[in-house]
């Protein structure tokens, strides 16, 4: 289980972190929503080591996170597919698949994993020579989580998925989720789209300004009537 306790933040001045607490069970899919400003991203980048909290803790099966370097938390089994995709454009999907296996020393198992990505996502087998900044939004978002999968994750935070995709590409992204927790892959997702995150989620926490609103089962927030109103567009 990856357990957050109290976890707070600060940019300067700015309190974007507020002792928020939430757990991600082992094989689960755990959502955060939110407006945008509401910390959401903060959190996934503050587990990650990529900012720095300032209080609290990040355990992943009893073993403190929070102080570590970012590549020993990949090592542990905790992987993030970041907002805006950040593919190396310049470098294959080939080339950008091997760095995703940069931290890894079972060479013996990467060119299995990879073949497990290309199983999931054919149009990247496909382009596997194409350098990826011709890509789509939506081929960069597959080779994004491609690159995440070759990690050999254990828990795979993903940073909005379906920001700026085509609905096509949306579902797509959704029912590779699916796949990947049934697979085994703990999953953790921030996502602006409520409806489509909390419909695949077992559990949904709601992000107001730093800290936790409310939360539930993802099928029992969409039915909340401060959910429909607020991020369901609903009256």
């Amino acid at each position: 289980m990856l357990s957050i306790r109290n976890l707070s933040v600060h940019y300067g001045g700015i309190h974007a972190l507020r002792g928020i607490s939430l757990d991600v069970p082992a094989g689960g899919i755990v959502t955060l929503i939110g407006a945008n400003g509401a910390g959401k991203s903060t959190t996934l980048n503050a587990i990650m080591g990529l900012v720095r909290a300032s209080g609290g803790s990040v355990a992943w099966n009893g073993e403190e996170m929070l102080g570590k370097p970012t590549k020993n938390i990949v090592q542990s089994g905790i992987v993030l597919v970041p907002e805006g995709r950040r593919i190396f454009p310049n470098l294959t999907v080939d080339e950008n698949l091997s760095l995703g296996a940069y931290a890894r020393a079972d060479r013996s198992e990467v060119e299995a994993d990879r073949e497990r990505v290309f199983g999931l996502f054919p149009r990247l087998e496909e382009r596997r020579r194409q350098k990826a900044g011709t890509f789509s939004g939506g081929e960069q978002q597959m080779l994004a989580v491609g690159r995440a999968l070759m990690s050999k994750p254990a828990v795979l935070m993903m940073d909005e998925p379906s920001l700026g995709l085509a609905p096509l590409f949306v579902r797509m992204i959704f029912d590779i989720i699916r796949q990947i927790n049934a697979a085994g892959v703990t999953v953790l997702l921030v996502e602006q789209n409520a409806k489509a995150a909390l419909e695949v989620a077992d559990t949904g926490y709601v992000m107001e300004t730093g800290a936790i609103g409310f939360s539930g089962g993802g099928r029992e927030l969409l039915d909340d009537e401060r959910v429909r109103r607020a991020y369901l567009g609903e009256i």
